[in-house]
């Protein structure tokens, strides 16, 4: 059964958690928690925002236990992450998915927060939001684009419809044309073939799977996309949306090999031959501009003309 959180309004109260790394700049939080209250929301943090276990938010208990109260306490309509970084994964075993079906509220972060959003959709049918965390509310890093497409996604009673580009001197390559409609499921390339042979494994069955990732050699994406193959994964998918993949160009931080695939013939390789509608350059993931996107809600995508929506609305 399909859950949607309540929009976002002004003067509703926004809990902050970090079920990942933390935010090692403790001047991002204050800037972040800043701005949201420019913004009109009031602001409540997790009691273990700011401790340090290494590359680690705390401990794992401690993390799940900010993640598991921010959704249990009834003054907090929304819930943002600090950041990503590595460790959502490791929290899930102590996740009460109860709580969270309970009491239904917005959720929004990226990266290593794939995991939370998978096992969250798996668990509890809840549409969580794929999208910025507090480390880029402050005016060097939140652009226009950012904000209009977070504010589209959680703090409207209307769907965030066509995703644009946000640099018109960018493009969108096609792999396969057609169109697909489908429920949007995805995230962060790693995360997802970190679910797989768990519970909360992706389930890609008639729906529109996307995927990004950041800092990865062709060669690692080539192993993951086998990985998604070989489990049935890509096959299943009504359509395939791929976001810019930030900083996977051959040798840029890992050089394994002395010659190299390129990212786009990686790509190309396993998507062409499943004849699905296929797009790749979509600002979904590690870039500068993001758009957010809503998990579990219907999407559409015409691939031949480049063109990728949100057709229903992830909140009520």
């Amino acid at each position: 059964m399909k859950l949607k959180p309540k929009k976002l309004e002004k003067g509703d109260t926004i809990g902050i958690i970090a079920p990942a790394s933390p935010l090692y700049n403790k001047s991002d939080l204050k800037r972040g928690i800043k701005t949201l209250k420019e913004w009109g929301y009031n602001v409540i943090v997790g009691e273990n925002v700011n401790q340090r276990n290494e590359y680690l938010a705390g401990t794992d208990r401690q993390r799940a236990h900010d993640f598991n109260a921010a959704f249990a306490n009834k003054e907090i309509d929304a819930i943002f992450v600090t950041q990503g970084g590595y460790g959502s994964a490791r929290i899930l075993r102590y996740i009460d998915f109860d709580i969270v079906k309970e009491n239904p509220k917005i959720f929004i972060g990226f990266s290593d927060i794939t995991s939370l959003h998978l096992a969250i959709q798996k668990m509890t049918g809840l549409v969580t939001f794929h999208g910025p965390g507090m480390g880029r509310f402050n005016p060097e890093e939140l652009t226009d684009y950012t904000k209009e497409y977070m504010f589209k996604a959680i703090a409207s009673s209307e769907p965030v419809g066509e995703i644009k580009l946000a640099d018109e001197k960018k493009w969108i390559n096609i792999i396969n044309e057609g169109e697909a409609e489908g429920e949007i499921v995805g995230g962060n390339l790693t995360l997802i073939c970190s679910s797989l042979g768990t519970p909360y494994e992706i389930d890609t069955e008639g729906k529109i799977l996307f995927f990004e990732d950041l800092e990865t050699e062709p060669w690692i994406i080539d192993h993951m996309m086998t990985h998604l193959f070989n489990a049935g994964k890509l096959q299943k998918a009504a359509g395939i949306v791929v976001g810019e993949c930030v900083d996977c160009e051959p040798f840029k931080h890992y050089p394994g090999f002395p010659v190299t695939f390129s990212l786009e013939d990686i790509l190309e390789e396993f998507l062409k031959p499943l004849k699905i509608p296929a797009i790749y350059g979509l600002p979904i993931g590690h870039t500068k501009d993001l758009a957010t996107l809503p998990l579990g809600v219907q999407g559409y995508l015409d691939a031949t003309n480049g063109k990728f929506y949100v057709k229903e609305c992830g909140t009520i």
